[in-house]
């Protein structure tokens, strides 16, 4: 592999994940074409902009971009390294089944230009044995060239898993400083990916197979998803009690070995509420905890509506304010969004005396057309509504105090708005 300035990668697929990426990996000195299909993107890109929005992102790609370390277009080109950062959405039969189509299109767009000495590395999370399925298409369409794992002496190329594993806001941080697990079809798979990412990795990069770094990454958002089910469970429970939540949490994590998160509309983004299915789905009979902790975060949600829900009809001639449409505080990623989920049902039933709050949003999202809803800022809606449902635990929300809430009626799924 080469060293330094004389490497080159391509990065296919350029959303959260992929972009940030490729501008890392740029900031290193290794010249980086990205890939995506909207030309939108890539115009924006090669203009030294970003699409998304992330913490410090826009000063990397600008000054990359300038520097002529990034570009990129809608074809793929030859390049040493190939970084895979396509989405893993599920199937549209209602069974959560993992869609692997846009994994396999890129190793189909990326088998052409393959040469000997190349290295792949696949990083969309993805069910167990992906990263094979990915070297089996490529071997469908390259017969010329010897993969690892499907001939006995040295392979031409390659292949490799290596999830991100990083949190909205803080990518870019994250990236870099957190340990990394590189799982390769063989161990000098694995050896010839790690080379890779040492070059702008300071977190230790601790070598595997890929089968057991795929289900690593599974793992990972599995464990967060049943302990935020937990969580959210506790907060039916506590409703059906005339409990105060937060307070019973708070008591309970004054335990030495306890340490309950705190619950929320359900779970959103898509990793949490996306990846524990895959796991269901590869061991059907043993992920039981799992399976449940997805029907719960799931269940939380139809909770928070029909609360909602009850709370606007027994005030029929008040406006009501929802508080954020993003799957988590201070970003603007609405992808499998509680929040978005109760915001535009509410939305569907009550008209015009809906008015959504999302400092993130320049617009609201397709669902909310033709309901009647209107997107306001915090201010106006403090003023104007009478029905508070704080669905986002956005910084600008909190620090709202309680005298600008006044007598207004208050269904907090946050708790950032104590009585």
């Amino acid at each position: 592999m080469p060293n330094g300035q004389d490497m080159t990668a391509c990065v296919i697929g350029l959303g959260y994940i992929g972009l940030p990426t490729a501008a890392i990996i740029a900031r290193a000195g290794i010249e980086t074409y990205g890939v995506d299909v909207s030309q939108d993107v890539v115009d924006t890109i090669n203009r030294g902009e970003i699409h998304i929005e992330e913490v410090d992102l826009d000063g990397l790609v600008r000054g990359v971009v300038q520097r002529g370390l990034l570009s990129a277009g809608t074809a793929l080109r030859q390049a040493d390294v190939f970084v895979v950062a396509v989405p893993t959405p599920f199937e549209k039969d209602g069974k959560h089944t993992p869609d692997l189509s846009y994994v396999m299109d890129a190793a189909a767009k990326l088998a052409p230009v393959l040469a000997p000495g190349n290295t792949i590395i696949l990083e969309s999370t993805s069910p167990v044995g992906t990263t094979e399925a990915m070297r089996d298409r490529i071997a469908e369409l390259r017969p010329d060239l010897k993969l690892p794992g499907l001939t006995e002496g040295t392979a031409d190329v390659a292949i490799a898993y290596c999830p991100e594993r990083v949190l909205p806001g803080r990518i870019l941080v994250e990236l870099i400083d957190n340990d990394r697990s590189i799982g390769g079809i063989t161990p000098r798979c694995a050896r010839k990916a790690l080379s890779f990412y040492k070059k702008f990795v300071r977190g230790e990069c601790i070598v595997t197979d890929a089968r057991s770094a795929e289900m690593t990454k599974l793992v990972e958002n599995a464990f967060r998803d049943v302990n935020i089910a937990f969580a959210n469970e506790l907060s039916m429970i506590a409703d059906a009690m005339d409990l105060d939540v937060w307070e019973v949490i708070r008591l309970a994590n004054r335990h030495p070995r306890v340490n309950i998160l705190q619950p929320g509309p359900g779970v959103g983004g898509h990793c949490i509420a996306v990846d524990p299915w895959f796991i269901v789905h590869g061991a059907p009979e043993q992920a039981k905890i799992i399976r449940t902790a997805r029907e719960v975060n799931d269940a939380k949600m139809a909770h928070v509506l029909e609360r909602a829900t009850a709370l606007c009809e027994a005030h029929s001639d008040k406006q009501i304010a929802c508080y954020g449409l993003a799957f988590k505080a201070n970003i603007d990623d609405f992808r499998e969004s509680p929040a978005r989920f109760v915001a535009a049902r509410l939305a569907r039933k009550f008209g015009d005396r809906v008015a959504i709050v999302e400092p993130h949003a320049r617009s609201l999202p397709i669902e909310f057309e033709d309901t009647g809803a209107t997107l306001t800022d915090l201010d106006d809606a403090l003023e104007r509504c009478d029905i508070h449902i704080v669905l986002v635990d956005h910084d600008v929300f909190r620090a709202v105090p309680a005298e600008e809430r006044g007598d207004a009626l208050v269904y907090d799924t946050r708790g950032i708005w104590p009585d």
